[in-house]
């Protein structure tokens, strides 16, 4: 089987570890075939898209709706890449599924409207599928309404015509959403389990998501919810694009 490819920007090393450990479990992958890269740290190496079976982001901390001189040099030239990879994998409706960060890049590079209007504090809040989420093989089998694991600080407002709408919340009206028939992203993780969210609230308890008073209140919340559905959609992309 070729390989499928992690791109990752967290700069802190126990989410930055833990996220990788999600994608491993979420997608039934070993690390020879689920290649991670750190883009925090160092430039995207290229990608030969012909060697590779698909293209997993994960979440991160840049924001693309920022002011550009309130991007770090790391995060111009991670957007920069970003851009260039999807100028082709979009052309190619090469396998791409963008998780929380996915927003971000995809839907940047399609021209969504990206703000802080429908910001989301980390927590869990219940998805629904859009007619079109219902019939997509990505989301098949998952329940007309599931609990997702989100936390942002941007989403998007305005979907592009170039993008078919798969879900939403009642807090966030874009939750997922596809290009052609292959490119996803999704602005809940679907990669978190319980223990995952734990470590990613405590992390970035400083970070804003959450008000500073309210990291136990966040935890407790986080541990009484029930989160079973959106990982399925990290196995099914590896079933449906393995090659």
């Amino acid at each position: 089987m070729k390989p499928f490819v992690l791109l990752a920007t967290r700069a802190e090393e126990r989410p930055a570890d833990e996220e990788y450990a999600l994608f491993l479990r979420g997608t039934g992958l070993d690390e020879r075939d689920l290649i991670r890269v750190r883009l925090e740290l160092g430039p995207m190496p290229h990608l030969d898209l012909d060697g590779l079976s698909g293209i997993f982001v994960g979440g991160g901390p840049f924001n693309a709706s920022d002011p550009a001189d309130r991007k770090s040099s790391v995060q111009h030239r991670v957007e920069a890449e970003f851009a260039t990879l999807l100028d082709e994998v979009v052309a190619r409706d090469f396998p791409f599924l963008g998780a929380c960060y996915g927003v971000g890049t995809l839907g940047a590079h399609q021209g969504a409207l990206i703000d802080g209007r429908y910001a989301e504090k980390i927590g869990v809040v219940p998805v629904t599928l859009t007619g079109a989420g219902a019939a997509d093989p990505l989301l098949a089998g998952l329940p007309a309404t599931f609990n997702a694991f989100v936390g942002h600080k941007e989403a998007i407002r305005t979907l592009p015509a170039s993008a078919t709408l798969l879900a939403s919340s009642a807090t966030c009206p874009v939750q997922a959403f596809r290009v052609g028939s292959n490119v996803y992203a999704t602005q809940f993780h679907p990669e978190l389990d319980l223990d995952g969210i734990l470590v990613r609230i405590r992390a970035y308890a400083s970070h804003g998501y959450f008000a500073a008073d309210e990291l136990e209140t966040t935890l407790a919340a986080a541990a009484r919810a029930v989160v079973s559905e959106p990982s399925r959609m990290l196995r099914t992309f590896v079933e449906r694009y393995a090659r």
